[in-house]
């Protein structure tokens, strides 16, 4: 199949168990590739493996392509340009809507998630073994969030966002900084909640996940009756038509830094802006669309990818591209909510 082709995209998963043959058979033909992976060690592990084959091949492998993590990456992005100076510090948070059919999600994700957590020690060791360059900080350091904490902007309680956002965002900006020079941007994701009796509910929820995982038992346990430990909320059949129908994402991105002139290594921020971005249900609409238009950008807007080929976030290889213009034509809408304010 890879020798047939100038891309494959890859919907595989959980891509920890059955990605890398996809991406080895690309590299190893020339051909480029995307996923729409939120795992963060089967990303990176692709990139220790691949990342200096794939760019002696002049290929492109690119990770997280769908939900997770365009809307994040690409959201900063997007941010960063529309402020009049340095953007320096953005916060995300993820609001899901459901109508009343309720929410559902696909077990495949679930797994994902009970591996991903449960090698946690294999993960701190990968990224030892890749040597990663530190991201250096720039103006005021992020504030430092709580696990629970409220937010005034929403009235409403927020934890932080375990998927694999925040690593995919620090991946792009570390290429963006160490290869073309700009400013780092400091980044961190979280999911709103509500009220604080759905804080409590998920919070028991969440420490008997993660008092499972740690065993073998536990993971049985929970691969194995996804719908029991969730709440109903993953299962092996996936949303019904009427609950994707109903169901939408707003991640609204309140973004700091430097006016026009203002050394940011110098005083406090002095410039804010709030951007959006929106779209439809997040798993089964708004990924394959962002896969697609990823996919798009890559074969039609070649002059504006990375000089060479190799292993990259999202934003890393389409931060000069038109993907932000395709997904809002499409459904996947990226705004400003309020301009710089000084």
């Amino acid at each position: 199949m890879a020798k047939q082709t100038r891309l494959v995209l890859s919907c595989v998963g959980p891509y920890r168990f059955l990605g890398e043959p996809v991406v080895e058979a690309c590299v190893e033909n020339g051909t480029s590739y995307i996923d729409v992976s939120g795992e963060p060690q089967f990303l990176e592990g692709m990139y220790l493996k691949y990342n200096e084959k794939a760019a002696e091949k002049g290929v492109y492998v690119v990770g997280s392509c769908g939900f997770d993590s365009i809307a994040a990456d690409m959201g900063v992005l997007y941010t960063r340009d529309k402020l009049k100076g340095t953007l320096t510090a953005v916060e995300s948070f993820l609001k899901v809507k459901s109508g009343p059919e309720g929410l559902c999600v696909h077990d495949g994700t679930w797994k994902s998630a009970v591996y991903g957590l449960a090698d946690q020690d294999n993960l701190r060791k990968l990224r030892k073994k890749i040597g990663y360059a530190p991201v250096p900080v720039v103006g005021a350091k992020i504030r430092k969030r709580g696990c629970v904490f409220y937010s005034p902007e929403f009235k409403e309680y927020c934890i932080p966002f375990m998927g694999s956002d925040a690593s995919v965002v620090k991946r792009t900006q570390r290429y963006l900084h160490t290869e073309l020079h700009e400013t780092p941007v400091q980044y961190g994701a979280y999911v709103n909640m509500g009220g604080l009796g759905s804080v409590i509910k998920v919070m028991f929820a969440g420490i008997l996940f993660l008092l499972l995982v740690k065993f073998s038992f536990g993971r049985k346990l929970l691969t194995k009756y996804p719908a029991f430990f969730s709440g109903g909320r993953f299962t092996e059949k996936g949303p019904t038509q009427k609950q994707m129908d109903g169901t939408s994402f707003t991640m609204t991105f309140f973004g700091e830094g430097y006016s026009e002139g203002q050394d940011p290594q110098n005083g406090k921020p002095n410039v804010k802006i709030c951007t959006e971005v929106n779209g439809p249900e997040p798993g089964y609409v708004t990924t394959p669309i962002a896969m697609v238009q990823a996919a798009v950008s890559l074969l039609e807007d070649a002059a504006s990818l990375p000089k060479q080929g190799g292993v990259y976030s999202p934003g890393a290889a389409f931060s000069k591209t038109k993907l932000i213009d395709r997904l809002n034509k499409r459904g996947v809408e990226f705004s400003v909510i309020s301009k710089p304010e000084l």
